[in-house]
């Protein structure tokens, strides 16, 4: 009698080990389906809840700050951190006129009042370089008897432990003009006033955005669910590229999750971007990675904005 019973539970054993380990994962509570249509409910609420008032069709909102590269710098690490940190000097005299310019947008032209360049700048070099610390230098072996530090990346060295401070550099300004450069709004993109400054140390000049302050209009505030987001969901953190229906954006995702795949709603009047991933059962850091992906959409993005799933907020441009 136990002879039936074997052939009885064993096709009953290998059907379950078939489903755990090489079936659809999609079937699953926690698959790839179920977030996707997960996505799609919380998507379809976040554009239904985007209402923006006038200024966002007719007024100047921007989605991007106000210091914008004008190319490729080519930064060194000391030239890097001066811009990060707004650490500029002048060389030459920078005018304190005030004057007005248009806006070019897609649809139509904007004429509003400008900061002066001596107004620009002051937004530009927002503090006065650090004490920065000498690297030590390389001297091979210790010498005997005196003072030493224990072997890094430079190997051993001698002589006082303690790096010698000096300044930090600062960027010289040579030259300044008004111009106008690309800035990502809510109107698409737009060709907005801007000083260009000159910078010895850089090979690109960088723009601080003329507009005055009392012109730009403030970005909506999010509109989307009060409730976070379902397991396997993540965020769009912002968007650092715009190429026709071509975007990338940055999820943040965790630093042990794989399987990152971007998810879109694309609707006529907005895009709604986030995505998922498979969350790691193991011990893993607590941190924010910040993960750069990239969809193509069904039309060109034009004027249309990109919300974040989570929150309902217009997603930022911060192109890298």
């Amino acid at each position: 009698m136990r002879r039936p019973a074997l052939l009885l539970v064993l096709p009953l054993l290998v059907t379950v080990g078939c489903t755990a380990t090489g079936g659809d994962p999609a079937a699953g509570p926690t698959g790839p389906a179920p977030r996707a249509e997960a996505f799609d409910q919380r998507a379809t609420e976040v554009a239904e809840a985007w209402r923006p008032g006038p200024d966002w069709r007719t007024g100047y909102v921007p989605l991007q700050g106000p210091t914008v590269l004008t190319g490729d710098p080519r930064f060194t690490p000391d030239t890097e951190t001066a811009f990060r940190s707004g650490w500029f000097r002048v060389q030459v005299a920078i005018p304190p006129t005030r004057v007005g310019a248009e806006i070019r947008f897609p649809d139509g032209r904007l004429t509003l009042p400008l900061v002066s360049a001596a107004e620009a700048f002051r937004q530009l070099d927002r503090d006065d370089p650090m004490p920065c610390l000498e690297r030590p230098k390389r001297s091979g072996r210790p010498t005997p008897g005196g003072p030493t530090v224990e072997p890094g990346p430079d190997g051993w060295v001698t002589g006082t432990p303690e790096p010698a401070p000096r300044p930090c550099r600062s960027l010289t300004v040579t030259g300044v003009t008004l111009s106008s450069v690309p800035v990502r709004t809510s109107r698409g993109e737009a060709q907005v006033p801007a000083w260009l400054f000159t910078i010895e140390e850089l090979a690109t000049p960088v723009a601080q955005l003329a507009v005055a302050p009392s012109a730009v209009s403030p970005v909506p505030e999010p509109t989307g669910p009060p409730r976070s987001l379902p397991d396997g969901l993540v965020a769009a953190q912002d968007l650092t590229a715009v190429d026709g229906a071509r975007l990338t954006f940055r999820l943040g995702v965790g630093a042990c999750d794989t399987g990152i795949t971007p998810l879109v709603r694309e609707l006529p009047d907005v895009v709604v971007v986030g995505g998922r991933v498979t969350r790691s059962t193991g011990v893993c850091t607590d941190q924010l990675k910040l993960e750069p992906v990239t969809i193509t959409l069904a039309a060109p993005l034009g004027a249309r904005a990109v919300l974040n799933v989570a929150t309902g907020a217009p997603l930022s441009f911060a192109p890298r």
